[in-house]
């Protein structure tokens, strides 16, 4: 009796994982979003430099910085403020699909639309609170023309900048909900990213 061949032996190796996919945007506007979030997010690593740079004036010839700790605060906050466009856009945002999933083509569609109306109307609201907090920040009691500051010895306007990019970030998330819900209401549904990518539960 022959012995089985090596082909025969051989273990059935698994498929190779398929790489995953790009972010797809949902519209022009969200990939020009997207482009400009790529270079927003060299904030981070600027923040790093700085961070370095204070660490090496404060510990090797001891001369800490006035400027590099509020800088740093500055740069990361209005990364995380231009995140939340970021994630609309590319459709990273999470949220749990347990319905999701397990809904047919023609529920999915009608969820999509509930979700792009409950998030237009989040966005739309919470710009107006942004817009209120930001009007505060740049102006005095007497509706003038002020900076909010951060009171240190440096005393950059950085409390009322911060406060207008969180400002522009929502108006921009409240423009992107309004074009998805345009769009789930002609028909067009939302891109789908597997869960495991997109950090869902």
């Amino acid at each position: 009796m022959s012995s089985p061949s090596r082909n025969d032996e051989r273990a059935e190796v698994p498929p190779a994982e398929p790489e995953s996919a790009p972010d797809e945007a949902r519209s022009a506007f969200d990939r020009g979003v997207l482009w400009c979030a790529r270079g927003a997010a060299w904030l981070v690593f600027v923040a790093m430099v700085i961070s370095v740079y204070e660490v090496i004036m404060r510990y090797g010839f001891d001369s800490p910085t006035s400027w590099v700790h509020e800088s740093v605060v500055m740069l990361v906050a209005v990364s995380f403020a231009l995140g939340g466009p970021a994630a609309l856009a590319s459709n990273r945002h999470i949220r749990v699909r347990v319905l999701y999933d397990t809904a047919g083509p023609h529920l999915k569609l009608w969820l999509d639309r509930f979700n792009d109306l409950v998030t237009f109307g989040f966005c739309l609201a919470m710009s107006y609170a942004a817009y209120t907090m930001f009007w505060d920040a740049s102006h005095n009691p007497m509706g003038e023309w002020s900076l909010e500051r951060s009171g240190t010895s440096w005393n950059p306007p950085f409390p009322a900048l911060v406060k207008g990019v969180i400002m522009v970030a929502l108006i921009i998330m409240c423009l992107q909900a309004f074009i998805h819900l345009i769009q789930s209401l002609r028909g067009k549904p939302a891109p789908v990213t597997p869960p495991d990518e997109e950090g869902t539960v």
